[in-house]
């Protein structure tokens, strides 16, 4: 930006130098070296002007962003709930106070709605309890009193309250009648008058997952003949007994290879299973049947003679809830100092430390806490912290030193993600000024020695883990359709093995969703056949309370089956797991610096990651895993390790995080697996273009703000362009579409033609972005109606987790002090919005009829489902690229080239942007006949 700028500079400069060198010649008696000295001189103040005036600007943007960081800090102090605050904690009183303020709040926000519902309910009910009382009364008086002995006025008045009760019923049918539904003529909207609101009609329409199962009825009702009596499949049922054993359709044929050795053999594994449940032993004699424990004397010791510990021990063997309780008892923590334990997820962090405490004897939050992003579960007592990688990160904010901690634990280390990797570098450093502090590196695979080298050759401390041995299955051929081999692998276990809960690993929340329908709809079918199964789904974004119930014990006679992501794999240790289901899929993030584009795919696990989930079963028997994966693609198709995160993903949010945390020298920070060079440069230059950076590479207001949005960089700038251009809350509503933008439509096969037509009718003028807005502002208006999904062939599903990240985007908007306005009929500037964040995905229509990406001039196709298809205009902005059999443009719209040098003038360059429909003809003087030379 600086030398494009400088280079328009030269060239005016020149300009006004030829124009007085005329001057100089036309005027007799001027020295030209004392006219060249003045010019020099002039020019030189100019510039030095320009770069006074620039560098006053960085410092202004600079203090702002420090500004904007501590009112940040204020908020986040005000926000975060203080759980619980013992009695001897000196700000009792203020948290108490604090808490109330938020509840208060809450409350009177609530009150008003709440009391219109309560006011209509007591209407309706009192209502109902008059005409009963009025029936009552004329029953009583009937009863009591004769026709002939009553007077004329008593007469007239028992009439009146008969004629009363009529009305009341009749008025009750006629109510009912309205609610049927008959067409009504619409309604002329130029006319001012606003459409009725859509109603739900059926009550079942408001059970979840309805419209799913209603086409599935209506499918499968077109599909089968019946004849005969409806009860003559129950009767022979009857009549025969239950005799025969159950033969499941589709089983799949396993074959054992290896067996995983444990510490302990199947046969001590039966008399341990049959005398001791899990349930039945306390709590101390669980956790001196933990590998870990034998090993308590030699671990305290070896921490006092080293300063850094590397500690490799296999999941399951007690290493995240016992390490700080033995540390605690060895009295790390005489001196008020902490002993903290960082998880890499929310989840872990919250049910260790409430196990934890549990054993401990102690309540949540007083000795014994946890600290995840805007939730604190400490007080002053606290000596034993759990916390998320991210909530370490931003008390690095606050504590450059970690003086208030003794011992820091980095738990799950193996998992490689991105914030642990960025830990790894911190932590190192503070541990070479700060000999008095303890560090632990805690892994659960065979890199161990990998970290040791990354920490200075530190001493490595193994734990022996897994308790029983483990068969391994592996499956004849492969399968074409994991999701359906799982189910009818959990239906083969539960019909055909002993005892014992399933675990079984999926890639994300909806695989999990689907699991559980298919298998919820099969259990039904199967009726009374097998004994009951408990269907577990665990996720992060499931409410806590739903996570909580995979631990609790299962019912005698029952089995249960846990659906769960790669969570389960380490962080997690659910007990009576016997039987493991393994896929061998995980979700990836991975980043194309070629396209500089990012997808979150389903790729195969690596061998550590297999050999860890196989693990999951040998826990409290012998147990089984079932991998749905031959024998051959486990040794030829598998990689030895994960790809670390930070290897594979666009660096962009990791460098706004680094420099959040002041790290500026990102090319020398210690990595222990440096990032690709080209990815790093990539990012830099990325947020240096949407205005993050600034042209010494430091973090501007901008990019404080901007590293506050857990979204990608580029959707980040949408945002907070949407302020500029008064246009927030429709900027809201398409950042959460497109979140989702791959599962809002479907199209069932028997119901294209229909389900095409629905999405046209979404359509809006400017292309798909609007269409997205047009879809969500729709359904807002049906009051967010399942039926509604239904009928326009929309995933409800989606919508819903739609309608949730616009919900979490609106606060984290209010966090940076956006005000919410909304301008829908301004579609330009929602355009140009968007194009402030997604200048980089530009394609140009070029003259043999194909786009063309305007930087890397890479051939691009509009997607058939895109509103565009048909249109094709000159310029086109699109969300993201996809492969299937060429590039495809995906979420397009329309946009001006002129937009471009409005929103990204250091970016683009003025020729770069010329076509046939703003290129003008040149300026010149036609020759005449006689200078073409005519003979």
């Amino acid at each position: 930006m600086g030398k494009h700028r400088e280079s328009r500079h030269e060239e005016s400069s020149k300009h006004k130098r030829h124009k007085d060198d005329k001057k100089y010649e036309s005027r007799p008696g001027t020295s030209k070296t004392s006219y060249s000295k003045r010019h020099k001189r002039y020019s030189d103040s100019d510039s030095s002007d320009e770069q006074s005036g620039v560098e006053k600007q960085r410092l202004q943007d600079l203090r702002e962003r420090d500004e904007f960081a501590e009112r940040l800090k204020l908020k986040d102090k005000e926000k975060t709930r203080n759980i619980v605050t013992g009695f001897a904690d000196k700000k009792a009183y203020e948290e108490a106070a604090k808490r109330l303020k938020l509840e208060s709040d809450d409350r009177n926000k609530i009150i008003p709605k709440l009391r219109i519902e309560s006011r209509r309910k007591y209407l309706e009910k009192r209502k109902d309890d008059k005409v009963a009382e009025l029936e009552a009364d004329i029953i009583d008086d009937e009863f009591l009193f004769q026709e002939d002995e009553l007077t004329e006025r008593e007469r007239k008045d028992r009439e009146h309250k008969k004629k009363l009760l009529q009305l009341a019923k009749e008025h009750e049918k006629a109510r009912e009648l309205e609610k049927v539904q008959r067409y009504h003529m619409p309604h002329d909207a130029r006319k001012g008058k606003t459409e009725e609101k859509y109603e739900e009609v059926d009550e079942r329409e408001k059970a979840p997952h309805y419209e799913q199962r209603k086409w599935e009825e209506e499918q499968m009702s077109s599909a089968v003949f019946r004849f005969g009596a409806r009860d003559a499949k129950e009767k022979r049922i009857k009549d025969e007994g239950k005799d025969y054993d159950l033969v499941l359709d589709d089983q799949i044929e396993f074959i054992q290879a290896l067996t995983l050795p444990g510490t302990k053999d199947e046969k001590d594994d039966e008399e341990k299973l049959s005398e001791t449940q899990k349930k039945r032993l306390t709590l101390e004699e669980t956790r001196r049947s933990l590998p870990i424990f034998p090993f308590k004397e030699d671990l305290i010791q070896a921490v006092k003679d080293h300063q850094v510990l590397i500690i490799d021990g296999e999941t399951g063997s007690g290493k995240t809830t016992q390490i700080p309780q033995y540390l605690y008892d060895a009295g790390f923590t005489k001196d008020k100092k902490k002993i903290g334990c960082t998880q890499p997820r929310r989840v872990a962090a919250m049910s260790v430390a409430a196990r934890v405490a549990e054993e401990m004897s102690v309540k949540l939050g007083n000795e014994v806490g946890y600290s995840i992003r805007f939730e604190d579960c400490t007080s002053e007592r606290t000596i034993i912290k759990y916390m998320t990688d991210g909530t370490l990160h931003r008390e690095f904010l606050s504590e450059p030193d970690l003086q208030s901690y003794s011992v820091m634990i980095i738990d799950e280390a193996h998992e490689r993600t991105l914030h642990t990797d960025i830990l790894f570098g911190l932590v190192k450093d503070i541990a070479r000024f700060r000999p008095d502090l303890k560090l632990l590196i805690s892994s659960a695979t065979l890199d161990a020695q990998k970290f040791s080298d990354f920490f200075d050759e530190a001493p490595i401390f193994r734990i022996r883990g897994r308790c029983f041995p483990v068969d391994i299955y592996y499956t004849k051929a492969p399968e074409a359709d994991y999701i359906d081999a799982c189910v009818v692998s959990i239906l083969q276990i539960h019909a055909t093995q002993s005892l014992g809960d399933i675990l079984v690993f999926l890639t994300g929340q909806e695989e999990i969703e689907t699991c559980q329908e298919l298998l919820q709809e099969r259990v039904r079918r199967l009726g009374s056949k097998i004994k009951e199964l408990i269907i577990l789904p665990v996720y992060s974004n499931l409410p806590s309370d739903m996570q909580a119930k995979i631990f609790l014990p299962t019912p005698p006679g029952a089995r249960k089956v846990v659906l769960a992501t790669n969570i389960a794999e380490t962080s997690l240790t659910i007990d009576n797991i016997i039987y493991v289901i393994d896929p061998g899929f995980c979700k990836q993030n991975n980043f194309n610096s070629r396209t500089g584009m990012e997808s979150l795919i389903v790729v195969p696990i690596s061998k550590a990651s297999a050999n860890q989930r196989a693990g999951r079963a040998g826990r409290v028997a012998a147990g089984k895993c079932f991998r749905l994966y031959t024998a051959w693609a486990y040794q030829h198709e598998l990689e030895e390790n994960t790809i670390p995160e930070i290897q594979r993903i666009n660096l962009g949010n990791a460098v706004l995080t680094l420099k959040a945390l002041g790290i500026n020298d990102l090319v020398h920070f210690d990595f222990l697996d440096p990032p690709p060079h080209e990815t790093l440069v990539l990012a830099l230059e990325q947020l240096y273009a949407l205005g993050a950076l600034n042209h010494h590479g430091e973090l501007t207001k901008l990019g404080r703000r901007m590293a506050e949005f857990p979204v990608d960089p580029m959707m980040g700038k949408m945002l907070l362009a949407s302020e500029k251009y008064k246009c927030s809350e429709e900027i809201l509503t398409i950042s959460a579409m497109l979140s989702v933008n791959g599962a809002i439509f479907y199209r069932p096969k028997d119901k294209i033609i229909h389900a095409d037509t629905a999405r046209k009718n979404f359509f809006a003028v400017g292309g798909d972005h609007l269409t997205l807005m047009n879809v969500y502002n729709q359904w807002a208006e049906t009051d967010f109606s399942t039926q509604w999904c239904y009928e326009n062939f929309i995933q409800h599903r989606s919508m819903k987790r739609a309608r949730d990240v616009r919900e979490q985007l609106a606060g984290l908007m209010e966090r940076v002090e956006i005000e919410l306005v909304s301008n829908p009929t301004e579609t330009a500037n929602i355009r140009k919005a968007i194009t402030a964040g997604y200048f980089y995905h530009v394609a140009r229509l070029s003259k043999g009829g194909h786009y063309k990406t305007v930087k890397h001039q890479q051939t691009v196709t509009i997607h058939p489902n895109s509103s565009m298809f048909e249109d094709l205009p000159r310029w086109v902005l699109y969300h993201e690229l996809v492969f299937t059999t060429k590039e495809f443009m995906r979420t397009v719209s329309e946009i001006e080239s002129k937009w471009l040098l409005e929103v990204a003038p250091h970016y683009y360059k003025p020729r770069e942007l010329e076509d046939s429909t703003n290129k003008k003809m040149p300026k010149q003087v036609g020759k005449s006949r006689a200078e073409l030379g005519d003979h």
